[in-house]
C-alpha cells in the first residue's frame, strides 16, 4: 500500500515529526509512504525515504492553484492509495487539489488538536464542514479530540475513529545511564532541573509558565528551567525573564532534534498548555522515567491520570501548579508509584509500532471500501 503524507512544512512541530515517524513505520512494515510539504521549512524531520515540496505560498493558502496542480500531478505519477491530510493547511490543499483536477483517491484528516479552538467563526465552521464533507475518515489524537470534533460536526460522526501519538522504541536507549546518575542532572547545575518542550504560541502558555517558575524558585533557588523550542513569542518570553529577575536561571535553547536528551536529563517535565490534543512529550517523559506536571487540557488527562501517572492541575492554577512541581521533587514511595504506573502505560500500549498497525487498517478499510 502507498500512503502520501501531508504536512504543513519541514519544522520541528509535534504533528510534523509524529508523520515522519509513523511514515518511516509504514515503510519499514513494507509499504511506501511519501512525505510531501506545502511549504519551505529548514528542519531534518526523521524520514529518510521520498520526500517531495509543492513550493506553496502560505499567504495565498485560500487559491494556491499553482501547488494544487503540483499535488496532483504528484498523485497521477505516484498512485497513492490514500492521501492523509496532517495538521495545518494540508487538509484545504488536499481537498480543493482533489475538487479542481478530479483525481479520486480517498483521504484521512489526522485530528491531532481541539478542533473547536481553532474553529470559532461561522464563516470558518461553513468551510471546514465543506472540506470534512469530502473527506473519508477523521482520526482524531484522543477520546477528548474525538468527542470535541462530533460535537462541533455531529454530521460526521461516522466518519471519526481515534488512534493516539506514540513514541519510538530509541526513547528506551539510555535509561539505564538516567539511573545510574540518579534523577536528572541536578548536581551539574546544582539544583533541580525543570524542562519544558513546545514551540512559543499562545496555547503554551510560556506566560504562565515563568509566573509557575517564579513561584517554584522561592522555594528552591537553585532551581533552573530550560526551555526548548521556538517561535514568535520568544522574545517577549526572554524579556519577561529579565524583568523577573529570572533570566540568569532560565535557558533558552531553541529548536532542538536531541529532545529525548533533555528529557531524560530533567527532574520534572512542565506542561501547563493551555490547548493540547495529546502531546508526544508526555509519553517520551514517562518512558524516560521523568515526572510530569500538566494542566488538565484536552486529551492529556487520558495519560496523565492524578494519583495514577503524574500530577494533573486545574487549567489555570498556577499556585497548585507550582506546589505539585515542588511535590514532585521529593524522593518518595508515591512519586515512585507514579512513575513506574507512567512507564507501564506507556510500553503497554504507545510504542509507534503498534499505533502504525491502527492506521494501517484505518488505510485498508478504506480502500476496501
Amino acid at each position: 500500500m502507498k500512503i502520501l503524507h501531508l504536512i504543513q512544512k519541514p519544522q520541528l512541530r509535534g504533528a510534523e515529526i509524529f508523520t515522519s515517524q509513523l511514515a518511516s513505520h509504514l515503510n519499514e512494515n513494507g509499504h511506501q509512504a511519501i512525505l510531501v510539504s506545502l511549504y519551505l521549512g529548514d528542519a531534518d524531520l526523521p524520514f529518510e525515504g521520498k520526500k517531495i515540496n509543492l513550493n506553496g505560498v502560505f499567504q495565498n493558502r485560500l487559491l494556491d492553484v499553482k501547488a494544487w496542480l503540483k499535488l496532483a500531478k504528484i498523485i497521477r505519477e505516484e498512485k497513492p492509495d490514500v492521501i492523509q491530510a496532517n495538521a495545518g493547511d494540508t487538509l484545504k490543499y488536499a481537498v480543493f487539489s482533489r475538487l479542481l483536477f478530479r483525481w479520486k483517491q480517498p483521504i484521512v484528516f489526522r485530528n491531532a488538536s481541539i478542533i473547536s479552538s481553532y474553529i470559532k467563526t461561522k464563516l470558518s465552521k461553513i468551510l471546514y464542514s465543506f472540506l470534512f464533507g469530502h473527506v473519508d475518515k477523521i482520526v482524531s489524537v484522543s477520546t477528548v479530540s474525538a468527542l470535541d470534533f462530533a460535537a462541533l460536526f455531529p454530521q460526521y460522526k461516522k466518519k471519526i475513529t481515534t488512534i493516539p501519538v506514540g513514541i519510538e522504541h530509541s526513547f528506551m536507549n539510555g535509561l539505564e545511564e538516567k539511573a545510574n546518575q540518579g534523577n536528572g542532572h541536578s548536581t551539574y547545575y546544582g539544583g533541580p532541573i525543570l524542562v519544558h518542550i513546545g514551540g512559543f504560541t499562545f496555547e503554551k502558555n510560556h506566560v504562565g509558565l515563568i509566573n509557575i517558575f517564579e513561584r517554584i524558585v522561592r522555594e528552591r533557588p537553585t532551581a533552573s528551567l530550560h526551555l526548548i523550542g521556538d517561535g514568535i513569542l520568544r522574545n517577549d518570553i526572554e524579556e519577561l525573564a529579565r524583568k523577573k529577575n529570572l533570566d540568569k536561571k532560565i535557558c533558552f535553547h531553541g529548536y532542538k532534534n536531541n529532545v529525548s536528551q533533555f528529557i531524560r536529563n530533567a527532574d520534572v517535565l512542565l506542561l501547563p498548555s493551555l490547548l493540547e490534543g495529546l502531546p508526544g512529550v508526555i509519553l517520551e517523559a514517562f518512558v524516560c522515567k521523568t515526572p510530569v506536571v500538566a494542566y488538565d487540557t484536552g486529551g492529556i488527562k487520558e495519560i496523565v491520570i492524578s494519583k495514577h501517572s503524574g500530577y494533573l492541575i486545574k487549567k489555570g492554577n498556577e499556585e497548585e501548579f507550582a506546589f505539585a512541581v515542588l511535590a514532585s521533587l521529593e524522593k518518595n514511595t508515591y512519586n515512585e508509584m507514579l512513575i513506574e504506573n507512567a512507564y507501564r502505560l506507556v510500553t503497554s500500549k504507545y510504542f509507534n509500532t503498534q499505533i502504525t498497525k491502527e492506521f494501517v487498517s484505518v488505510y485498508e478499510s478504506i480502500v476496501s471500501e
